[in-house]
């Protein structure tokens, strides 16, 4: 608490200082592809190598807020525009040896967003580039293994959760829906089952008044859609069996 009086006896630096920060797993599909927001570091250490966008946190700051902080730097976008994106934390990273600098705790989240401009890059980043997920080679501290808890955690929440909208721009029609779990998940789905499963599901899409939109396919223009007010799917999306990536 801001301005609380320590505790007799207390000695701060009876404790090893460390150093607190966050780390971003930013995702989006553009090219019917998974992609990933990674820095090339302009410093040591890892210098010239791929990382996952981040900082760290200041000292009258939040983790939550350097996450928004930062994901609004490396993204060019607004604080107002990052404020309405789908930011959730993912899991704490505590190896005393994750970073060879100093003891440096992070904090880690996923963002999924639309497809987005180029990135900017900022901070120690030399440059930041949308990647496809998996084609880079190792990444530098622990951050194959965040990105790779955090492609699972997005795998899984597609199924129980309306996250999928978070992918799609405001309007986006069933086939661009459809595409985000193809994507994410590494299958072909069922078209007409996945069609019916997501009419059905109260909030999960709203429809939108006015034309359709034309896809650039040989079918018909297609009906737009926004998303709904639903948050979870009852029942679940299940992936389809034995083809989980």
């Amino acid at each position: 608490m801001s301005g609380a009086r320590r505790p007799d006896g207390y000695d701060p630096h009876a404790f090893a200082p460390f150093a607190v920060t966050v780390d971003l797993a930013v995702f989006t599909v553009r090219e019917e592809r998974l992609h990933v927001l990674l820095v090339r570091r302009g410093q040591e250490p890892y210098q010239g190598c791929w990382a996952l966008p981040g900082g760290f946190v200041l000292p009258r700051e939040s983790a939550g807020r350097a996450a928004r902080r930062e994901l609004a730097e490396e993204t060019g976008l607004s604080d107002a525009t990052v404020a309405h994106l789908h930011l959730e934390q993912l899991a704490t990273y505590s190896d005393p040896d994750r970073d060879p600098r100093m003891r440096v705790v992070s904090v880690a989240y996923t963002a999924l967003v639309p497809d987005l401009p180029e990135p900017r890059g900022g901070g120690d980043a030399a440059h930041a580039q949308w990647l496809p997920y998996g084609s880079y080679g190792p990444l530098a501290f622990d951050h194959d293994t965040i990105l790779a808890d955090a492609h699972e955690r997005v795998g899984a929440k597609l199924e129980y959760t309306c996250l999928a909208t978070a992918f799609c721009p405001p309007e986006f029609t069933l086939g661009e829906l459809r595409q985000v779990y193809e994507t994410v998940w590494g299958v072909e789905l069922d078209r007409p089952n996945f069609r019916r499963k997501v009419l059905t599901t109260p909030g999960f899409v709203q429809a939108v008044e006015g034309p359709p939109r034309l896809t650039g396919g040989r079918g018909k223009p297609a009906a737009l859609y926004r998303a709904g007010q639903a948050t979870a799917l009852h029942p679940p999306l299940l992936r389809p069996e034995g083809r989980q990536e």
